[in-house]
């Protein structure tokens, strides 16, 4: 029965979390785990983005970056995910990375491996020259 009720609780926050996205944001997974298996499977980069509900800049992020028109074209070149900070579930990842401050979004291959990170906010511009980069870098690791 315990396992019953954590299982429904566990369904009800993804389901609450995905849909606090502002209309136009990128499809964010909801684990690493589960972003790392499509990556691999679609071939593409990863963005994690290590996050929390208190963190102002995280939350500018989550409203006015990721769903803004600059970045809009960068969506479907990605496999997104979301970590909140305070889900102990992602607490390895955050080890992993070396999450020391958020927002941290960290860039991975399609095999999983770094290749580079941002911590603090930026605007949607500047991310966009940040995307435009590190699909440079994936590009130039998956033919090494």
């Amino acid at each position: 029965m315990k396992k019953l009720i954590a299982l429904i609780l566990t369904a009800v926050t993804v389901t609450l979390l995905a849909s606090d996205f502002p209309k136009g944001s990128p499809k964010f997974r909801s684990s690493a785990g589960v972003a790392l298996g499509a990556a691999k499977k679609e071939g593409k980069p990863v963005i994690l983005v290590f996050s929390a509900s208190w963190c102002p800049p995280c939350q500018t992020m989550k409203k006015e970056v990721y769903p803004s028109e600059a970045i809009k074209a960068y969506h479907d070149k990605f496999i997104w995910a979301y970590l909140d900070v305070d889900d102990s579930g992602n607490n390895r990842e955050g080890e992993k990375y070396g999450v020391r401050g958020i927002p941290h979004i960290q860039f991975l291959d399609a095999q999983g491996n770094p290749i580079d990170k941002q911590v603090g906010s930026s605007s949607p511009e500047a991310f966009a020259k940040t995307l435009d980069g590190v699909l440079a870098k994936a590009g130039s690791a998956s033919k090494s």
